[in-house]
């Protein structure tokens, strides 16, 4: 009871003023990081579509969409994305003098994970709904695999 009155006064005055400008700062280099293993799984995608519509091989096909479902664990890959969070180092080191926010490299550690499960999740989905050896028109894969895309990006 004696601490419940200095602390909550001490948050509505000292933080919660500042709880909306941080976030929007914090979400910059978030959503950049999303966005950019959103476009690396389109382009990864794209480059599957390309492939078989030059060489028309439902083998190769399969190999591709196996390399795929390695893509989240593909460092080289997936450094971009990763990259992209590194920017808030910067941004949570004035709010470590500020607010005494410690433990920076576990927040941006923690939202690489998650940038790397959203791709684990999207490769999975995608392999799900599109199954290579479940298609029998060569000629329909292609519109196929930008359905399935498409429908995973959503």
């Amino acid at each position: 009871a004696t601490v419940s009155e200095p602390a909550q006064k001490c948050c509505t005055e000292n933080i919660q003023p500042f709880l909306a400008s941080i976030l929007e700062e914090l979400m910059g280099p978030v959503s950049s990081g999303f966005t950019e293993v959103r476009s690396l799984f389109d382009k990864e995608v794209n480059e599957i579509i390309q492939d078989f519509q030059k060489t028309n091989d439902t083998t190769k096909l399969k190999e591709n969409v196996d390399q795929l479902m390695n893509l989240p664990f593909n460092s080289l890959k997936m450094e971009p994305c990763y990259l992209k969070v590194n920017l808030l180092q910067e941004l949570l080191q004035d709010l470590k003098s500020r607010f005494k926010v410690y433990h920076i490299d576990f927040v941006i550690q923690r939202t690489q994970n998650f940038m790397q499960e959203l791709m684990e999740n999207a490769v999975y989905t995608f392999e799900q709904l599109f199954s290579p050896s479940h298609q029998a028109d060569s000629a329909k894969v292609a519109t196929t695999i930008e359905k399935v895309k498409l429908r995973v990006l959503k």
